[in-house]
């Protein structure tokens, strides 16, 4: 049995990107607290990218570098999410996402 995830303090957010072929990892494209929180969060509304809260990974994601892959131990993790947004895409009607080459 997992653990209770520690809730997000609002508002705090960061976000992940993946381009297969050309992103060893995902990478930190934005993060940040307060009002870019906030904005990080409404471009994703608008643009229907779906948010997850997990404050665990939010606090391990704060210590990456805008454009850092994200670092080894947090694969796993980022993996496990990767593969939940993937599959509600595809409930959705979304694109299924380019398998890597």
């Amino acid at each position: 049995m997992k653990p209770p995830m520690r809730p997000v303090r609002a508002p705090e957010a960061a976000a992940l990107r993946h381009l297969p072929g050309a992103d060893g990892a995902p990478r930190v494209v934005a993060q940040g607290r307060g009002e870019v929180a906030e904005r990080i969060l409404e471009l994703a509304r608008v643009h229907g990218v779906p948010v997850h809260e997990d404050g665990d990974l939010l606090e391990l994601l704060s210590t990456c570098d805008l454009g850092d892959e994200i670092p080894p131990e947090l694969y796993p993790v980022v993996a496990e999410l990767l593969h939940f947004l993937y599959r509600l895409n595809g409930r959705m009607g979304g694109a299924a996402p380019a398998p890597a080459a």
